[in-house]
């Protein structure tokens, strides 16, 4: 059969200066692979809004396209999992030997990365020639994990020049008070970690909050959803994106997504958040990332697509920029910014350092403990809202919020107090705010760069500091981007966007 070549990178991750081949994979061992498709019509996130029917109807990828994948893949011996138009996807398992015949990835093999031994895949995979012009992605082949947690926790020994609770960095910025997020559900992204919701009732009360809005765990592809008890592990992450969001919102509902960290993984783990219709989130947080260099053209273009289907749909994506500065922590030590915060169908959420008087700056605490991620993206081009950027790709981040941990949030990390920092930690306080405003607006306010950065005096413009590659001016910078928010007056910025119509 003639294959064409997926339109993606000639590896599907840069390969680390440390891999070394061990060896081939079995063909008997289990894979679970994801077919992201392309839509039946463009998608265009500045478009009218339409309802998830008038979605599905409008953009779901054509049946008589699922029904060709899904007719090649158990020709193969795969199974089809799960096939959803809305969300453009085929989820497919089998064997090893059943992928390997189906798609043929190139160099796949077992790598060694130190201590580590991974399933990798670094050249190209194929498709069926008939398909190629449909098929976006064909997620599964490489295991690498693909981000990290964006958060910082203050070590014990090093007393925080100051600590807030959540509460009080919204106040600081003047969130709406008049508003408490009911009727808003938070989606809430996690690859790892876990919570126990008796600890999270403690740790509200202990705020003098009642919450009244639900926190629920869904795991997806059978992910864990439990804590592993230790503080400094993914913990942190999940349990500090629940504790900003549920103190800051009260009475909006949680959803936590858990999944795997692989690129499959993260995708479908944000797909069952965007594509959600009984929950419906509103907004959704994102505190994990890595380096743009080190994700595949074709994981992009999907993770991208996912996020054109949110923007579109209504929904708010907040994504942490990274915590390691203007490297991001790549290997090489060159510049390069966070994915999935460096798409421009998200909010970029930088970080600065908040003193209980005087001025706030950019948040760097020198190598190794900690800086804003931001910079520009070697990928996705510069959009045509995104003024002060004078370069041709898209600038990280678009807004800011407190991350240092020297002056960061004191929180309850399976039971134990601490203070924590990082862009985590600005992702939802972002989306807190985000759900507030769609409360008191009466409408999903979905996409709001375009309407952010035409509105700059709804910042405080941050001036000072840098992140060790760029620093921090008059204006937009990929640094603090826009700067730290006057909630208020983020709420009328973006009033008459949405829709009050209910998807």
């Amino acid at each position: 059969m003639v294959r064409h070549h997926l339109q993606a990178l000639a590896a599907s991750f840069r390969m680390e200066p440390d891999a070394r081949r061990s060896g081939d994979v079995s063909g008997s061992e289990p894979i679970r692979l994801t077919i992201v498709l392309k839509p039946h019509q463009p998608i265009d996130p500045l478009g009218p809004r339409p309802t998830r029917g008038e979605y599905e109807k409008r953009h779901g990828t054509r049946q008589a396209v699922m029904d060709r994948v899904m007719e090649y893949a158990r020709g193969q011996g795969l199974t089809v999992e799960h096939a959803n138009a809305a969300s453009h996807s085929v989820r497919l398992s089998g064997t090893y030997a059943q992928a390997q015949s189906a798609f043929e990835p190139e160099a796949l093999g077992r790598y060694e990365f130190g201590t580590r031994q991974l399933i990798c895949s670094s050249g190209h995979v194929h498709v069926p020639s008939d398909l190629a012009e449909h098929v976006v992605a064909v997620l599964g082949f490489d295991q690498r994990p693909v981000a990290k947690p964006h958060f910082r926790i203050l070590p014990r020994a090093t007393p925080p020049t100051v600590a807030y609770d959540p509460p009080s960095v919204a106040r600081r910025y003047g969130f709406p008070e008049d508003v408490n997020g009911m009727n808003e559900t938070i989606g809430i992204i996690e690859l790892g970690g876990g919570y126990d919701a008796a600890q999270m009732t403690r740790y509200f009360a202990s705020l003098n909050l009642h919450r009244t809005g639900t926190l629920e765990a869904i795991p997806v592809d059978g992910a864990t959803t439990g804590p592993t008890g230790d503080p400094g592990s993914a913990d942190g992450e999940v349990q500090l994106d629940i504790e900003i969001a549920g103190s800051i919102a009260p009475a909006a509902n949680l959803a936590v997504y858990f999944g795997g960290n692989t690129s499959r993984a993260f995708l479908d783990t944000v797909s069952a958040a965007v594509h959600d219709a009984q929950r419906s989130p509103s907004v959704i947080s994102i505190s994990w990332g890595g380096p743009e260099s080190n994700w595949a053209a074709q994981d992009l273009n999907a993770m991208d697509q996912l996020f054109q289907s949110a923007a579109t749909l209504g929904t708010t994506i907040c994504a942490a920029s990274g915590d390691s500065g203007a490297s991001d922590g790549s290997q090489t030590g060159a510049p390069t910014v966070d994915f999935p915060a460096a798409s421009p169908h998200v909010l970029g959420c930088g970080g600065t350092r908040l003193p209980a008087q005087g001025q706030e700056t950019g948040w760097n605490d020198g190598p190794g403990a900690g800086a804003s991620g931001g910079g520009y993206s070697a990928y996705f081009t510069r959009p045509a809202w995104q003024t002060g950027n004078g370069e041709s790709g898209r600038g990280v981040p678009d807004v800011a919020g407190d991350a240092d941990p020297g002056t960061g949030y004191t929180v309850s990390i399976d039971g134990q107090q601490a203070t924590v920092g990082g862009t985590s930690a600005v992702a939802p306080l972002w989306a807190a705010l985000i759900a507030l405003i769609n409360q008191s607006l009466g409408t999903k306010v979905g996409f709001v760069n375009p309407a952010l950065y035409a509105a700059p005096s709804a910042f405080t413009d941050i001036t000072q500091g840098n992140n060790s590659g760029y620093s921090c001016g008059p204006g937009w910078d990929p640094v603090t981007g826009l700067g730290t928010p006057k909630g208020t007056a983020v709420r009328s910025a973006l009033k008459g966007l949405g829709s009050t119509q209910v998807a």
